[in-house]
């Protein structure tokens, strides 16, 4: 065996995202010792501490001699300052990839097999591609005891929330695919206002323009620590915070990276990735919305059924109590598309504003309602009440200000330096929309990266349309991208469906 060789390390400036790269001079004697190649994965060391990183060559005048260059994200995993002496050899092998082959070809994996895979993955052992290998073997091919052992091995992978023994806490979780469905800040309002225990977490977007943590960070801090969210709940029963700055699943925050960039979410990895959030955080009650529409996520009432009942099976399985509500999912809920637009309509509804959207209201109290209802509170049909007094009362205001005060404060919603008004091509009733391709227009406004861009809608299903009449308004931040998507909605108008009413 080789001994390790040592260079000098380098810090390159370059973002390569969460993937840490390092750069060899194609003449190093490194490379040609030890047979390094362009992609080769190799560990670098520096004392007691490693990484694994993927190996780019580049030319002389890149790197002086002596030296290996690192990616931003490369350096800090190592904690570099500069200068040190670091040492080059082959990244072990990876043996948990014979369990990615198995599953590639089809096959069950055992738990252990799992639990294997996660471990690396959390250990940031495997590349994004070695991951998107993972990701796309699991996409609708996990049968419930694989779902159970992949959440398992996600909530051992990181850190868990502990809370006094016995106490119930509660949370909600949307599984998406409908634009603009930002019910969870009022519902978590309602429900802590209740005197619920809600500490909840949530994910960025994956396929969406915002998630839930997209938009609320446009109101407050989210990046709390698990000391800071206990801190919170323990003051106003509550947080709005992101899962992802705590690391209660990290191995998920990495899959949902690489799904993010494939565009795909699994149903066995999205049961696996919300579930083990949940029990991450300490939850006792999970509350689960599975909207329904041709454009939608789940397409089909069978099919939301299916994963209604996965959802039930892992949650027994786990020990949490899970309740999945199958709701209607034909079109964009609220006006909002994209973190600031989402976060408007969220402080619409919670001020009772006269201009707030009536459908994010009333899908946001039916939700709460089935939250205290869960929690044991009173039957449903006083639930119901109980939901909208305290939003009509003021209360949900109040008490979202709390929390929002309790994160650090709440702040001003940024506004998108450029804005293009589209109107309706021709008269009719809008029938229809696509809620896909709806909000494929508000990313390529610049959302939710951009958290100011995205799209706010002028007219409902149903509603009678004029020629030209305002149909959505785009924003970005740059001219570029309002072009960009305003171009994508000229080449996609049917994306709106106007038409003569039935």
């Amino acid at each position: 065996m080789t001994e390790p060789h040592a260079l000098i390390a380098v810090e390159m400036g370059i973002d390569t995202h969460q993937e840490p790269v390092v750069f060899l001079r194609a003449d190093s004697e490194v490379c040609r010792a030890e047979g390094f190649n362009a992609n080769t994965r190799i560990q670098i060391s520096l004392g007691e501490r490693a990484i694994i990183a993927t190996l780019n060559v580049v030319t002389e005048a890149v790197i002086p001699p002596g030296q290996v260059g690192f990616s931003r994200i490369a350096w800090q995993r190592l904690g570099l300052t500069g200068g040190e002496s670091v040492t080059l050899s082959h990244a072990p092998v990876l043996h948990s990839m014979s369990a990615v082959r198995k599953k590639i070809y089809g096959n069950q994996l055992s738990p252990k097999e799992i639990s294997d895979i996660i471990q690396d993955i959390s250990a940031h052992r495997y590349s994004d591609m070695q991951i998107a290998s993972f990701v796309t073997a699991c996409v609708d091919r996990l049968n419930s005891d694989e779902v159970i052992a992949l959440t398992q091995a996600m909530v051992a992978s990181g850190k868990r929330l502990s809370w006094p023994a016995k106490l119930q806490l509660v949370d909600k979780h949307c599984i998406g695919g409908v634009p603009g469905n930002r019910t969870t800040p009022i519902v978590v309002a309602i429900a802590s206002a209740a005197g619920l225990v809600m500490p909840k977490t949530s994910s960025r977007a994956i396929t969406s323009p915002s998630g839930t943590a997209d938009t609320m960070e446009v109101l407050t801090n989210v990046r709390l620590s698990l000391a800071q969210i206990q801190a919170t709940v323990r003051e106003v029963n509550a947080c709005l915070a992101w899962g992802g700055a705590v690391n209660l699943s990290p191995a998920d925050d990495m899959l949902i990276r690489i799904e993010h960039v494939l565009d795909i979410d699994g149903v066995g990895q999205m049961v696996a990735s919300v579930l083990s959030k949940k029990l991450a955080a300490g939850s006792t009650h999970a509350l689960i919305d599975i909207p329904v529409g041709p454009t939608a996520k789940v397409r089909s009432q069978h099919q939301a059924r299916q994963m209604a009942s996965l959802f039930d099976t892992v949650g027994k399985a786990l020990g949490l109590k899970v309740r999945c509500l199958i709701t209607r999912g034909e079109e964009a809920i609220g006006y909002g598309i994209g973190p600031a637009q989402e976060a408007q309509d969220v402080l619409a509804v919670l001020n009772n504003a006269p201009e707030a959207p009536a459908d994010l209201r009333e899908r946001s109290l039916f939700l709460a309602a089935h939250l205290l209802n869960m929690a044991g509170q009173a039957d449903l049909a006083t639930t119901v009440g109980q939901a909208r007094e305290i939003l009509d009362s003021g209360q949900a205001w109040a008490q979202f200000q709390r929390i929002c005060t309790a994160q650090g404060g709440l702040k001003a919603i940024p506004q998108a330096a450029c804005r293009l008004e589209l109107g309706a091509g021709h008269s009719g009733t809008l029938l229809a929309m696509d809620n896909r391709r709806l909000a494929r227009l508000a990313k390529l406004a610049g959302a939710p990266i951009s958290p100011a861009a995205g799209l706010r809608l002028h007219a409902k299903l149903g509603q009678a349309l004029a020629r030209g009449q305002p149909l959505f308004t785009l924003y970005a931040d740059s001219q570029g991208e309002l072009d960009y998507a305003a171009d994508y909605y000229a080449n996609n108008h049917d994306l709106f469906m106007i038409g003569e009413a039935p």
